[in-house]
């Protein structure tokens, strides 16, 4: 084998063949976390962690949000789970599909034992949406969650009602149409949100943060910490598991990306902290 040989080899393997033995490692811890936190918790784990990540073609960056695909994949988990089994629905998402987190909601919803959404960085607009289905959130202190106002296309339906009504009926059609389906949408979201909370707040609270959420008064990306929250009337636990820290970490950033934030990743204890001050 010639040196131009064994250089092409190396290329190949570190392209194409050690990408995806690391991505197929990665898979399996994250398995053997998940497994872990299961019989911590004696739940049916599920995480929807969506990360920047990279393809193996190039190290290309996608991002991802709630997908149909993602919708198909839960229900198919919460169908294997026995209906006295908790779930633990771990999420990690920007959002996405209104239709993807509605069905991941209701099936959640609908599952007889204890349902627990666990956030331990982010849940924005459809992850929001799938976490006020459980019976249990619990998020990180310093996590946050956002509203669930609908939204057509770039635009907030909010704010397309808004603009319309300041400029009055003198619109084209195009506008009129969209004025039309931002009705529509809010109203369906509203109806949803509260059909969701009902059970569990009762129907004049369910009602009163149904509208909160869905009116528009915030930005899409409003962050909702927990202390806003508890004064919209959600109930949040903060006691996140330390596992669901862990499996966090196997999801990575793309190799290749230049990290801006750098810290000595462990945890510092009195002593440590003693030795830095000498």
């Amino acid at each position: 084998m010639t040196s131009m040989d064994l250089f092409f080899f190396f290329f190949i393997f570190l392209l194409f063949i050690y990408p995806e033995m690391m991505m197929k490692y990665r898979i399996m811890r994250r398995l053997r976390c998940i497994r872990e936190i299961e019989k911590e918790r004696k739940s049916r784990v599920i995480a929807m962690i969506h990360r920047q990540e990279a393809l193996t073609f190039l190290g290309i960056p996608i991002y991802k949000f709630i997908t149909i695909e993602d919708s198909e994949e839960i229900l198919r988990a919460i169908r294997l789970t026995p209906e006295d089994m908790p779930i633990d629905l771990i999420i990690h998402t920007p959002g996405g599909l209104a239709l993807a987190s509605e069905q991941i909601a209701l099936a959640l919803k609908e599952h007889k034992a204890k349902t627990t959404v666990i956030i331990p960085h982010y849940a924005m607009s459809g992850g929001s949406l799938i976490a006020l289905a459980a019976d249990e959130i619990i998020m990180d202190k310093n996590a946050v969650m956002g509203p669930v106002d609908p939204q057509i296309g770039q635009y907030p339906a909010a704010s397309i009602l808004e603009a319309y009504y300041r400029k009055g009926e003198k619109v084209d059609d195009e506008t009129l149409i969209l004025v039309d389906i931002s009705k529509k949408a809010i109203k369906q979201m509203e109806e949803f949100v509260y059909e969701l909370l009902k059970d569990k707040y009762g129907e004049e609270k369910a009602k009163n943060i149904a509208k909160e959420l869905t009116s528009g008064k915030w930005t899409h990306d409003y962050p909702l910490t927990v202390n806003k929250l508890k004064e919209l009337g959600i109930e949040v636990n903060t006691n996140v598991p330390k596992k669901v820290y862990e499996l966090l970490e196997l999801y990575p950033q793309p190799m290749g990306a230049k990290p801006s934030v750098y810290y000595i990743p462990v945890p510092y204890n009195k002593k440590e902290r003693e030795k830095n001050e000498k």
